[in-house]
């Protein structure tokens, strides 16, 4: 799994993608194990990382869905979610604040 992550990064990273945040989500009763988060430098780009990560990651990764704007783009490999959102629309929706309230809400 951490090979799988440090690909995901690694290809965001390269392709020029900001600010990049891994949240580990095992054991937080939340639907994925990981959430990443990566912030575009706008709409096209956005879209240009969309692209890079479907030529890096197939065939192994198994892309289940992919729900795509210019703003916002969720790409889900069922155990992993990858945002990669305009910095206006990372501002704007905080899934930093909501991904974390979700680790610290789980720990006893």
């Amino acid at each position: 799994m951490q090979n799988r992550i440090e690909k995901i990064t690694e290809l965001l990273d390269k392709n020029k993608a900001e600010a990049i945040e891994v949240f580990d989500l095992r054991d937080k009763n939340y639907f994925v194990d990981y959430a990443i988060i990566a912030s575009s430098l706008g709409s096209k780009h956005t879209l240009a990382l969309l692209d890079h990560l479907k030529k890096g990651l197939k065939p192994e990764e198994n892309f289940n869905n992919i729900d795509e704007s210019g703003e916002w783009i969720v790409v889900d490999l069922g155990d992993i979610l990858i945002h990669i959102m305009t910095p206006e629309y990372r501002v704007k929706y905080d899934m930093e604040n909501f991904l974390s309230s979700l680790q610290e809400s789980t720990e006893f």
